[in-house]
């Protein structure tokens, strides 16, 4: 109907606004999507580090140190990173799909967005992620990808890119490997476990996103780095990681003004 209209087959596009008003009718309301807090976050990598599924390590950090889509991580190749300058640079994603054929391939496009090609700085600890993915290539079976797609960053034991449901699979392991290794150590030690929900690939960007917010007070480069389009996006998660800080503000406050 949107190119209808700009192309003047109509003047006016009857569907405008409509799913507004659906929502609006229905109530609907969009499902938020929780960050780990600061101590899920540092019980998952603790364990991850120590346990066999360190091999996720790299990508895992450095989903949490970019909010990288997880397309635009596993897509991520040799020339977008550069150590140099300290950059890391978004220009695609990586998707593992069915071909017209029915065989399943690996498929690069330009990602979700003009305002998705960014630049992302890298942490340090990103940055030591990121060389440890390059540098682990001894222990990969040799196979014939292995020149096809010798510059991704992220590649699996048969040098191929690595197809996101992989690690949606290897992530649902690690929580609940986790899980049934907390509740053990909860128990000897008589404390309530600090168990992990939910948790998926988005959780890392969002979990990102929400540690940014809680350090950076500038919406716009949160947003740019973010890659959001809509910049409520930014602010919605801006406003529920700034919520625990409110107590802290106005605390700040007491004896500074003139109330009585």
């Amino acid at each position: 109907m949107k190119a209808a209209q700009r192309d003047q087959l109509i003047t006016v596009n009857p569907t405008d606004g409509v799913i507004a008003e659906i929502k609006q009718i229905q109530s609907w309301e969009v499902g938020k999507r929780p960050a780990l807090t600061i101590e899920e976050q540092a019980a998952l990598i603790d364990f991850c580090a120590a346990t066999k599924y360190k091999k996720w390590l790299p990508l895992i950090t450095t989903l949490l140190g970019t909010g990288c889509r997880i397309g635009e991580a596993l897509g991520l190749q040799i020339c977008d990173c550069d150590f140099d300058t300290g950059v890391i640079s978004i220009r695609h994603t990586i998707a593992y799909q069915k071909s017209e054929s029915g065989e399943y391939e690996y498929v690069l496009t330009s990602p979700k967005s003009k305002t998705s090609v960014r630049t992302i700085p890298m942490l340090d600890e990103v940055r030591d992620a990121l060389m440890v993915s390059i540098g682990d290539r001894s222990t990969k079976e040799k196979t014939g990808a292995a020149d096809e797609y010798e510059n991704y960053v992220f590649r699996s034991i048969h040098n191929t890119p690595l197809a996101p449901q992989s690690f949606y699979r290897a992530l649902v392991d690690l929580v609940k490997a986790y899980n049934e290794q907390e509740a053990v150590n909860a128990a000897s030690e008589a404390r309530e476990p600090l168990f992990l929900h939910n948790v998926s690939p988005h959780t890392f960007r969002h979990t990102f996103c929400t540690r940014f917010c809680e350090n950076e007070p500038n919406i716009k480069v949160i947003q740019a780095i973010m890659g959001h389009s809509d910049i409520s996006i930014t602010m919605n998660t801006y406003a529920e990681a700034t919520a625990s800080a409110k107590q802290d503000c106005v605390t700040k406050l007491q004896g500074k003004i003139k109330l009585t």
